[in-house]
């Protein structure tokens, strides 16, 4: 299979190979390749049909154990040969593609779990699958972690810790950096170290877990996690409501949080979308579903109804609507059929600033070229502010072009709005030319802490916007 991606590729050769062979398992088959050279980044997916992928390593390497990952990392330091983990390669930045060509670290062979019923906590390794640890926690032990990304029946905890993963349920329990309490990670120099998860609320320093949270892999790779669970709820209750406007229908939810109420979901569609998604017409729809203790449940959806009291009360089937097609993504797969060019852009900011940037990155989009629709919706809320995950689509022969266009769009007016450059999706390789205008001064910290932990350069090179031994990715 080509290669789309040009740029440089890493020499490796027999003896190496030879050498990873002696630590774990490896696979250089032409499938195993193409597998490891992409992940659900829409770009990628565009290519594929044209039997195109965006790079392949020289190898994969298979670790059944983070002694395994550890001394992978440390023959790729000591070579100089770039290694890229993956588990689920559900991600749609590309952050498992191995754009500099070298190792393509598979840890979905670290498959531990253990359970302190007791505690409370969950030990889980990397490579578990998402919907086989829910389906065991609820069915062995009446427990749920609450993490529900619709990635879930393809993605891997190690993932979900890598780009800071958001579940469906995120209002009630939080996002997955709010679940970990500590973490085993594999360092570039084959050392292994633990953070964190010796109690609640630790003041020994700084946090180090949550350095190796959300760092796709650049500073270390994570091979086990320690994650906060919660009894499977008892009850269920749901709500749907329909606002004169998507402003409307954010202010509401700005008031429910305020007040207290964390349902589980707190969903928000503008009118493209409720009229795409839900087939409502002409209304922004607001679906609410919480679960809990049935007394807590009921009082949150109490506090709902007040705050929505002004709102038109819709029929509650539409929560069904959504639980049926949550994790349908075949719509993707149409419109690349039909010459779209499409993704999502999902991105937060503070109540104050939300409505502006709602309307600003609306705006920006559509006055991109060739663009034929950009809509939004609330999928995460939280006391100080929410998630906006913006849908765009466009047809133009040059694809790649707009698709880098509508993406310069609308960072740009996110972060001039004040907003975050992801809430959950992560950086990869897509947003790492705007990760330093969006950290600023800070970027150069974390310039150092990557030279600190990894002087070679080997740890995912190409994401983040961190500098490279090999230079820059030549994506966009």
């Amino acid at each position: 299979m080509k290669e789309r991606l040009g740029g440089p590729r890493a020499s490796v050769d027999g003896a190496f190979v030879a050498r990873l062979g002696g630590i774990c398992e490896v696979d250089s088959s032409e499938d195993a390749l193409a597998a490891s050279g992409r992940d659900w980044w829409p770009v990628a997916l565009r290519w594929v049909r044209d039997g195109e992928v965006p790079a392949l390593p020289a190898v994969v390497a298979r670790p059944g154990a983070a002694a395994e990952v550890a001394a992978v990392l440390a023959a790729c330091s000591h070579a100089g040969v770039p290694v890229t983990p993956a588990g689920g390669r559900s991600g749609v930045c590309a952050g498992a593609v191995p754009v500099f060509g070298g190792v393509a670290l598979d840890l979905n062979r670290l498959g531990t779990v253990a359970v302190d019923d007791r505690s409370l906590v969950l030990t889980a390794g990397a490579g578990v699958n998402g919907r086989r640890l829910e389906t065991v926690l609820r069915e062995e032990h009446r427990l749920t972690l609450g993490h529900r990304p619709q990635s879930i029946a393809i993605s891997t905890v190690g993932g979900w810790l890598a780009c800071r993963s958001a579940g469906q349920y995120s209002t009630r329990y939080g996002k997955i950096e709010d679940m970990v309490l500590g973490l085993e990670v594999a360092l570039a120099d084959g050392r292994l170290v633990r953070t964190g998860g010796r109690g609640p609320g630790a003041a020994a320093g700084p946090d180090l877990t949550q350095l190796f949270v959300g760092s796709e892999g650049t500073l270390g790779v994570i091979t086990e996690a320690e994650l906060r669970l919660s009894p499977a709820p008892p009850a269920e209750r749901r709500a749907a409501f329909g606002f004169p406007s998507f402003e409307d229908g954010l202010d509401a939810c700005r008031r429910i949080l305020r007040r207290g109420a964390m349902p589980a979901v707190l969903r928000l569609y503008d009118a493209v979308e409720s009229a795409r998604t839900l087939g409502v017409d002409g209304r922004a729809v607001l679906l609410v579903l919480d679960e809990a203790e049935p007394r807590l449940a009921d009082a949150v959806l109490h506090l709902v109804g007040e705050e929505c009291a002004g709102a038109e009360r819709l029929d509650d089937a539409l929560l069904d609507r959504w639980l049926a097609h949550r994790d349908d993504v075949s719509a993707l797969d149409a419109a690349l059929a039909a010459g779209l060019v499409v993704d999502t852009c999902e991105v937060s900011g503070r109540w104050a600033a939300l409505p502006a940037m709602y309307r600003a990155v609306l705006d920006a989009v559509t006055a991109v070229p060739d663009t034929l629709v950009v809509s939004a919706h609330q999928s995460h809320a939280y006391r100080d502010g929410a998630c906006l995950y913006f849908t765009f689509a466009g047809r133009r022969d040059d694809g790649d072009r707009y698709y880098v266009e509508a993406w310069d769009a609308a960072t740009g007016a996110v972060l001039d709005a004040g907003g975050s450059l992801s809430h959950h999706h992560g950086v990869g390789l897509n947003r790492a030319r705007f990760l330093p205008a969006a950290l600023g001064e800070a970027f150069a910290v974390l310039t150092a802490v990557k030279a600190a932990l990894d002087p070679a350069g080997v740890l995912n090179p190409g994401k983040l916007g961190l500098p490279s031994p090999w230079g820059s990715p030549s994506w966009p």
